[in-house]
Formats: C-alpha cells, structure tokens, sequence
C-alpha cells in the first residue's frame, strides 16, 4: 500500500460556511446578533422533529421556537449554566460516570458541589458497548445530597433514559428541593427544584446532537429527553462552530421556557439585562447588572458557520454512518469489539469510533497506537477514566470496570474528510498491525 497521512478529526468546513462567515462580518454586528438567535430556533426545530429545513425567520416558527436553545462558548459553559440555573451549590452531590471527560465534573466542581463517580457496567452496554454507568450502583449512590445525575452519551450512543429516570422516580423520596428566593435566581432554581422533585438529569450530549433513541415508547432527539442538556460544536464535533456550544431544556411545569431563557442570557453576560442587540433600539441604552456572573456567550461569527453546518448536517451524519459500516466489517472479521452505533432502539450521532483489541495490555495497546501512527494512521484514546486524573484524585482502584474498558481500547479517525480510499487505508493498516 502507498503510505497516506490519515488526521484524527479535522473540521469539514466548505465555502459555504467561509460565505456566510465574510457575510456576518461584513454586516457591522459580529458578537451575539441575529445569527446566534435564529441558530437557536433552528437547532430548537431540529431537536424537536429532525428536521434541519425548517423556516426558522417566519413569525409563527419564531414564536414556536424562541426560548428553547441557548447558544454559548463552550459545553462546558452550557453544563454549568445548566447547573446554576438548577442552584447546584456547595454541599451538594452531582453524579458523574467514571468514564468520560473532565467537562462532565468539572462544571459541578465549579459550582461548589461534590463529585460522586460511578463506575461503568462491565464491558459497557451490552447492546452498543457504550461505557454507560451501572445503573444499579447509581441507584444506590443517589442520597438526600443528590441534586444532578449527569448521563454521557459517549461517542454519540444514547444512554438508557428510560432506566435513568425510573430510578431517580423511585428514589424521589429522599429528594429535598432547594428554598430559597433571596434573590431572583435562587428563587428559580427553588421552584425548578420543586417543580422536578428528584435528583435533575442533566445530561452531557457533548457527542450526540441528532442522535435519538426511543424513550417511553416514543423516539425522541437528544436535546429533548433529559431534564436538562449540553452540546459541543468544537472543532472536532459532527457540527461545529469552531467553539462553542448550547444548552437546552424540557418543559418544566409552571415554569415558562422565557423566563428560564432570560436567566441563561444573564448568567452568559455579566448579569447585563440587556444583550447589546437589545441597546441598539432607540433610547434603550439604559441596563442594570442584576448579579455578577459570567462572560460566555455565542457569536454571530460563530453561529454563521453553525448555520451553514446545519444546511449540511444529514448528509455529513449519513456520510458517518457509512463510515462505521466498513469500519465495523473488519472489525468484526478481526475479532475486535466495537461500539455499536445503530440498534432497533438507539440511532447514534457517529461520533467517535471505539475498539477493544482483547487480551492486550495498556503498555501493548499503546504500542499499537505508535505502529498506526509510523503507518500514517492518526489514532486517539476516549477517554481516560477521571479517577485516575491528578484533579479527581488519580486513584481508579474503585472503578475497575472504567480501567478495564480503558487499557485496551483505541479510537480509529472517524470524519467527514475521509474518502473511501483513505477509509479503506485504515482499514488495511489495522489489520496489518494486529496480525504484525
């Protein structure tokens, strides 16, 4: 074979997004504007029904769509603003799988709040082999401290919701909501509190937007199963905005979706009760600081290239998918686990590709990282277990489950900019290193 250079995962932009790009720019309003906004509503529509071709500008579609979906810097932005607006305080306990990346605690740790990991079910999944948690350790963690379950649809497989929210329901006993209205926000999060009455499930859907599973006998998108959700549209997710990402929310009995809304704008701006497109109106220069919070907002810069991703957002996913099926074809010829993305009940993203090599070491397995990258195959590990980083305690002896997952497993490139040659490459390299 003539040696190629495979990358990891580079973004799939086109001239349509550099386009749109130079037209934000030109326009005179680059900060948080009408592209940020009417990304919003089309990431809303989409998250409801699937449907990225929704007319997000017309008067009906913007009433039904607005102050659902809040664009922001980072997921990481969106997990903690959805943690604050939830009140996750000091002296509360959010639960967090083993598995999975430092945002997922670290948003809670920002918060005050205690981490409480749970380790994985042997092997994962037993349908998708996703690293989900174990439910039946979760159940038994969940205390009268529990306010958050922070669920990880790792590499875009769609957790179990259906077991997640039985067990919060069966343990809302112990639940003891906050109560507090001192002061505008802590009086929100009270009555959100009240209003779920169990530990929230706040779920990181960093991987997975457009991924849906069935949920109650019904199929829903990510974005409309858990209480609360965050997205990543980092360089390196399906849809990108180069940074960047968004929080969203289901329905909250007696809580109407503006007010929610109007809080993650205060919370991503300073506490400022006006954005700058608002104090362009005339005589409205005036705007109070109603609490010293964050600075974490989306760009209209940004969301140009969300918008012109989101056109092309079905065939980069469908492009994914036929990715995986001649990546899972000789995988399994080969012997080697895989993550199974597509199942009766669960509809993946495609986000990452995980493999298991079985019977190798962790000392073996980065062996044949180094071998795939002398072959020109960029490779990637998703992720180390948290419990054995230095900031979560570097000790995984009480995750087993996390670590075994871990020591065997590498992440094949898995993007849009592969061509069927380059797939095809890949495919020749692994079989040539394991059977080298």
């Amino acid at each position: 074979m003539e040696k190629r250079m495979i990358s990891f995962s580079p973004p799939d932009i086109t001239e349509q997004e550099i386009a749109e790009v130079a037209k934000a720019m030109s326009s005179g309003w680059i900060t948080t504007g009408p592209r940020v906004k009417l990304l919003e509503r089309r990431l809303a529509a989409y998250i409801e029904t699937g449907d990225t071709t929704i007319d997000c500008e017309t008067e009906e579609n913007i009433e039904k769509y607005s102050n659902r979906v809040v664009c922001l810097n980072s997921a990481t932005a969106a997990e903690e603003l959805n943690l604050r607006i939830l009140g996750i305080q000091p002296g509360d306990e959010v639960i967090v799988p083993a598995y999975t990346y430092t945002a997922s605690a670290s948003a809670a740790v920002h918060c005050g709040a205690k981490i409480v990991f749970i380790d994985i079910q042997k092997d994962g999944d037993p349908y998708t082999h996703a690293p989900e948690m174990d439910y039946d350790k979760l159940e038994a963690a969940i205390s009268e401290k529990t306010k958050a379950i922070i669920p990880v649809d790792l590499g875009g497989i769609v957790c179990d919701y259906d077991r997640i929210f039985e067990i919060v329901d069966r343990k809302k006993n112990l639940f003891r909501p906050l109560d507090d209205y001192s002061n505008p926000l802590a009086d929100l999060s009270s009555r959100i509190q009240k209003a779920i009455s169990r530990a929230a499930v706040v779920a990181d859907c960093a991987h997975s937007l457009g991924a849906n599973r069935v949920f109650g006998g019904v199929r829903k998108y990510c974005g409309s199963i858990a209480d609360f959700s965050s997205f990543s549209f980092h360089a390196v997710k399906n849809f990108t905005t180069a940074e960047g990402g968004a929080a969203t929310w289901r329905n909250i009995d007696g809580i109407d979706n503006s007010e929610i809304y109007k809080f993650y704008q205060l919370l991503s701006l300073h506490g400022q009760n006006k954005d700058a497109l608002a104090k362009t109106q005339i005589g409205a220069w005036e705007y109070d600081i109603i609490g010293a919070w964050y600075k974490c907002n989306m760009t209209d810069i940004m969301a140009a290239i969300g918008l012109r991703q989101l056109d092309r957002y079905k065939e980069l996913l469908e492009r994914r998918t036929a990715i995986i099926k001649r990546y899972d074809a000789v995988c399994d010829e080969l012997g080697i686990t895989h993550l199974v993305h597509h199942t009766d009940t669960v509809e993946s993203s495609n986000h990452l590709y995980l493999i298991r090599i079985p019977g190798i070491t962790e000392a073996q397995r980065n062996e044949l990282i180094v071998k795939l990258a002398e072959a020109g195959v960029t490779t990637n590990v998703h992720y180390k277990p948290l419990p054995m980083m230095t900031a979560y305690g570097k000790d995984c002896s009480n995750y087993p489950n996390a670590y075994d997952y871990y020591h065997n497993l590498i992440t094949l490139p898995l993007h849009t900019l592969l061509s069927d040659e380059d797939v095809e490459y890949v495919c020749e390299v692994l079989k040539t290193v394991m059977k080298g």
